[in-house]
Parts: structure tokens; C-alpha cells; sequence
């Protein structure tokens, strides 16, 4: 067996001693997870808040689309209600049946009561 190979494993590490690079590594991290998380945080409200307001805005839109809308077949409905009720007008039937399909009045010995 080669004497030298493995010389890594016979060194001694003392585990309360830690290099002086490390301790500072670690507070570096720990620093700079400290300042991230706040940020983060703060960074993932402020994206929240807005897409809310764009929710809000949307919906906004949309209530003030199905308004309009509503008040556009409401309107029709007037318009329909009122064109029903002409073409159901006596006067406007009775110049239909005499103009357009030659009826005329009946005489009084044409009409039959049933009783």
C-alpha cells in the first residue's frame, strides 16, 4: 500500500476551531438573509396589491359592461311592448282586413248570434 495517498485522513480537525473565512461567510449569508426576506416579502405584497387593483379595475369594467347592457334590453323591451300592442290595435286590424284583404263590414242580415 502507498504510505502517502491518504494523508488527509490521519490530519486531526478540532471541531470548535473553525477557519476565520468560514465565521465570516456565515454572517455574510446570515446578513444577507436577513435583508432578502423583508425585501421578499415586501416584493410579493407589493405584486399582490397591484394585481388585486387590476382585478378590481376588471371587474369594475365588466359590472359597468352588463349595466349598459341592461339597460339596452330594457329599452328594447319598452319598444317591443309598445310594437305589440299596436299591431294589436282594433282600428289597425280592421284597416288591414279592408285594404289589404278586401273584407268588408257584414250587413246586419250576415251576422248570427249564438247564444
Amino acid at each position: 500500500m502507498a504510505k502517502g495517498t491518504n494523508k488527509a485522513a490521519h490530519r486531526v480537525l478540532w471541531m470548535d476551531q473553525q477557519p476565520k473565512g468560514k465565521k465570516k461567510r456565515t454572517f455574510r449569508k446570515r446578513k444577507l438573509l436577513l435583508f432578502m426576506l423583508p425585501l421578499l416579502f415586501f416584493i410579493l405584497s407589493a405584486l399582490f396589491f397591484v394585481w388585486s387593483r387590476i382585478q378590481v379595475i376588471q371587474l369594475g369594467y365588466e359590472i359597468s359592461k352588463a349595466l349598459k347592457e341592461g339597460r339596452s334590453l330594457a329599452e328594447m323591451n319598452k319598444r317591443l311592448t309598445l310594437e305589440v300592442a299596436t299591431l294589436k290595435s282594433y282600428g289597425r286590424i280592421e284597416k288591414v282586413a279592408v285594404e289589404e284583404l278586401g273584407m268588408s263590414k257584414p250587413k246586419p242580415d250576415q251576422v248570427v248570434v249564438i247564444r
